[in-house]
Parts: C-alpha cells; structure tokens; sequence
C-alpha cells in the first residue's frame, strides 16, 4: 500500500496550522490517516516545526514518499540527510558513528544558521521599534512645538487686541474730553453772544436816557423864560396902577 508524508490542514481563515501525517496515497487531504508525526504552524517567523525524527526516519525507510512541501520541511529539519547516511551505512560507505558525527557536525551548524537568523529577526524588530518610536518621538516633538508656537501666536494676538482695544479706549476718552471741551467752549460763546446782545440792548436805554436828560435841560430855559416873564407882567400891572 502506497503511503505519504503529508500535511493535513487545520485552524481558521487566514490562519492555518498543519499537522504532519502518514497516509494512504487515495484517502484527501484532511481525511483517514495512518499515523500523526508532528506538526507545522508557518504563522511564526521562522515557522515552528515540531516533529518525532525518529519516526520520520523510520517511514522514509520504508518506503513513505513526502509530498514537496513536506520534502523542504524534512530536508530543514535534517530528516532527508539523516536517511541518506544511514543509507550510506547499509552500503558499508561508512559506519554508524562516523554517520552520527558527520550528522552532529550538520546539525551544529544547521542550530547556528537558526539562530543568526532569529538574532536578526530580533535585531531587526529592536531596530524597527526603536526607528518608530524615534518617529513617533519626533512626531510629538513637533506637535509640541507646533502647540508652543500656536500658544504664543494666540497669546500675540490677544496682547496686541488687548493693546488695540487700549489704544482705541484712549482715542474715544481722548474725543470725549475734546467734544467736552468744544462744547463747553461753544456754551461760553454763546454766552458771551448773549451777554453781548444784552450789552447792546441796554446801552440804547442809556442813550435814551442821556436824550431825555438832554430833554430836561432844554426845557429848563423855559422856567427860567417865564420867570422873567412874571416881573414883567408885575411892572405892567404897577405901571397901569399909577396911570389910574
């Protein structure tokens, strides 16, 4: 019976884990499976790999042929290769031993290539943090900057209304006092015109008195004519006495 190594798909949308199954060729994907080896989960970076090596080994030995996906996964995690040494053994190539060092010797540098890679994906998310939050710091250095700016734009602005509206209180008390003024200037005028016009009318009653003075003057030679006139009436009343 022809059998394969495999993937059977789990989880949700969008994220799906997997496990590694040994089943028959004629039975899908996610259905009957003779034996679970292990799983696979390609959401982390570097994607997680759990696996039984010797089981794995095992099935390839027999015969299980792994599908492409399942090929790359057993040639990183050294499966492929610990089957072509131990292939190499049963030829008499080498022995066992030899075929255990040479696969620790693999093994060793497969573990360090595995953690330069996680050491710079670690140093690439440090160096990613620290450019956003450099970003974001600089982000809010402006905006601060830019609030500081706008305070004291504002604050301009307000002294320089609180100085125009000063400024233009002095000018209306400024016009105030000098519409006072004209209009108390205007109100001596007009009572120095009146006070004139009352000097102008009573100066004709003086002139009208000095006529009726001068009046009283002309008629005082009158008196005087008819006080001379009764001595001589007087004389011609004696003189008519003496002739009778």
């Amino acid at each position: 019976m022809p059998v394969k190594i495999r993937l059977a798909r789990h989880g949700r949308k969008r994220a799906a884990y997997y496990h590694i199954v040994v089943a028959d060729i004629r039975s899908p994907r996610d259905g009957k499976y003779i034996e679970r080896i292990g799983d696979y989960n390609p959401n982390t970076n570097p994607a997680t790999i759990n696996i039984d090596f010797d089981k794995a080994v095992d099935w390839l030995m027999k015969g299980a042929q792994p599908t492409d996906t399942m090929r790359n996964i057993l040639s990183y995690e050294g499966v492929l290769y610990k089957k072509h040494l131990l292939e190499g053994v049963k030829k008499g190539a080498f022995d066992e031993a030899t075929a255990d060092s040479k696969f620790q010797e693999w093994k060793t540098q497969k573990l360090a290539k595995i953690q330069a890679k996680i050491d710079k994906l670690s140093s690439d998310a440090s160096a990613d943090a620290k450019a956003r939050l450099e970003a974001e710091k600089k982000v809010n250095d402006e905006r601060a900057e830019a609030i500081v700016k706008r305070n004291s734009d504002l604050a301009a602005e307000a002294e320089a209304a609180a100085k125009a509206e000063e400024e233009t209180t002095e000018e209306a008390t400024e016009e105030a006092s000098e519409e006072t003024a004209e209009a108390e200037v205007a109100t001596e005028e007009v009572k120095a015109e009146e006070t004139a016009e009352e000097v102008k009318v009573e100066e004709p009653k003086a002139e009208e008195k000095k006529e009726e003075a001068a009046e009283v003057k002309a008629e005082k030679p009158k008196v005087e004519e008819k006080k001379e006139e009764a001595p001589k009436a007087e004389e011609a009343k004696k003189e008519e006495k003496t002739e009778e």
